[in-house]
């Protein structure tokens, strides 16, 4: 008995943990605790905290350039195709005129180098990775010397006098807050070395938001077309009309939910955006849609003049008179009679699907003018369908039938489109916006590779089309030639 008693408390006495080697694991999570808290103070003081800016600089000089003064600007990021780019350069100069912030003038993008997606799908690229892919794309049109500023083809001068509207171009606001030698001011000098692409990086990274915000440095715009519809002076705080239906919600697993914000009220003096030197946005793309809008929705602005006053001034925004002067000669010199423009987008994205209702729409508008005695009709034909394929095609009937219909098109090569671009390229229209800053002696800026602009003075010699335009249902290419006629561009220019 007492033998196995005095073994069965041996037993015991192994089976006893020590108690030193618990303590040694449980310090050690303490201490893992407290740094892991002391870390996320630092940080959230490091971005959020004013008087931090020191530490912040530190990770972001850009942050602590004084070039910029007490200027607040405002970036978007513009994506697809020209004419998505020229609707988003309005809204972008109706909000920061809104906001008081000067507007950075970007260059236009390649087509669909950037897309954002489908907002009636809620299913677009976060603002985040779009602002960092707009931005390395701009990298890249600097690189290959194929920058084009939106003030070389779209004339702002009518904005100017504007008093809430204030812009600089990209390469003069980047030149300041990436802190690069006023001496590149047109980009053309890369064999400076290597620095000034990781300047340009740098600036991308903090740029994007994907590091969030920083600061009194920047703010970086979440909220996209999936969850917000910017408003002024009216709605603010209640669902849009539009959400997402149940079947929706449930076949792609959409959670979100569309509202309803004032941009002043969210965005203006008095928020943590307001007190950002750049405000940051993803897409200002927007469009009406079943009884909404899919992200812009200012119309009005009752309580405020000035912006009420600038509507009207966006809405007539056309090309530089380069263009629209050689639109009016084309019309006269080549075409010398009234003609029909048909805009007919054949091979790209949905519309390829839809080439059968195009032609409709055609045939129905020349058998009109027909009926009316006018023979044979001038037709100017813009279109992506190459002139090679046209025998395929209604084109191609159109083409043989020379007795009833003249075809007229415009080539990129053509001495026209050739003189336009050089003339485009010497004026250097952007880089006068905002040059008063920089102490260089360079305004404008040779051009590697002339701009394309085919598309631009096509869109313009369809705007003095007298026998009527037929366009292609769902391009923004034909809005945007309907408003030149509904403005009388080509009446203006003398035609």
């Amino acid at each position: 008995m007492n033998i196995n008693s005095s073994g069965s408390r041996s037993k015991s006495k192994k089976k006893t943990p020590n108690k030193r080697l618990l303590i040694y694991p449980i310090c050690l999570l303490f201490v893992l605790f407290i740094f892991i808290l002391s870390y996320t103070e630092i940080t959230k003081s490091l971005f959020s905290n004013p008087s931090s800016n020191a530490l912040l600089s530190l990770k972001f000089p850009q942050c602590r350039s004084r070039n910029l003064g007490e200027e607040k600007f405002l970036w978007f990021s513009p994506h697809s195709g020209f004419n998505n780019q020229f609707s988003e350069l309005k809204n972008a100069i109706l909000i920061a005129s809104i906001l008081n912030r000067t507007l950075i003038i970007p260059p236009i993008l390649d087509h669909h180098a950037v897309a954002l997606g489908s907002c009636p799908k809620f299913r677009v690229l976060d603002p985040n990775q779009l602002r960092f892919q707009v931005w390395n794309h701009i990298v890249d049109l600097i690189r290959s010397r194929r920058y084009v500023s939106m003030a070389d083809i779209v004339d702002l001068s009518s904005l100017e006098s504007s008093p809430k509207v204030k812009m600089i171009d990209f390469r003069v606001f980047a030149m300041l807050w990436c802190g690069i030698d006023t001496n590149l001011a047109c980009f053309d000098r890369w064999e400076a070395g290597f620095s000034l692409f990781d300047k340009l990086k740098q600036c991308g990274s903090l740029l994007s938001g994907m590091d969030g915000n920083a600061g009194r440095c920047l703010y970086a715009v979440d909220e996209d077309c999936r969850t917000t519809v910017w408003t002024y002076q009216g709605d603010d705080g209640i669902l849009d009309s539009f959400q997402p239906d149940e079947q929706h919600k449930k076949k792609k697993d959409i959670a979100y939910v569309r509202k309803r914000k004032d941009v002043y009220k969210a965005l203006g003096p008095g928020s943590e955006a307001g007190l950002a030197t750049v405000l940051a946005f993803g897409s200002l793309f927007t469009a009406p849609y079943k009884g909404s809008e899919l992200y812009v929705d200012i119309h009005d602005a009752p309580k405020d003049p000035t912006v009420r006053s600038l509507f009207e001034k966006l809405d007539s925004l056309t090309f530089v008179p380069d263009i629209t002067n050689a639109a009016r000669d084309f019309a006269l010199e080549k075409i010398k009679t009234p003609f029909l423009c048909a805009q007919l987008r054949l091979l790209d994205g949905q519309f390829k699907n839809h080439r059968d209702s195009t032609f409709l729409g055609l045939k129905q508008k020349l058998e009109s003018l027909k009926k009316n005695g006018v023979l044979p009709v001038n037709m100017f034909v813009m279109t992506d369908l190459p002139e090679a394929d046209w025998r395929n095609s209604y084109l191609g009937e159109l083409a043989k039938d020379s007795g009833n219909y003249t075809l007229h098109n415009l080539r990129e090569r053509d001495e026209l489109v050739v003189l336009t671009a050089k003339k485009i390229a010497n004026e250097g229209r952007g880089m006068r916006f905002g040059s008063k800053l920089i102490t260089t002696k360079k305004i404008s800026c040779a051009q590697g590779v002339l701009p394309d602009i085919l598309l631009y003075i096509e869109e313009a010699i369809c705007s003095c089309a007298l026998l009527g335009f037929v366009g292609t249902s769902g391009s923004t290419i034909a809005e945007s030639i309907e408003l030149m006629i509904k403005n009388g561009v080509c009446v203006h220019r003398g035609f």
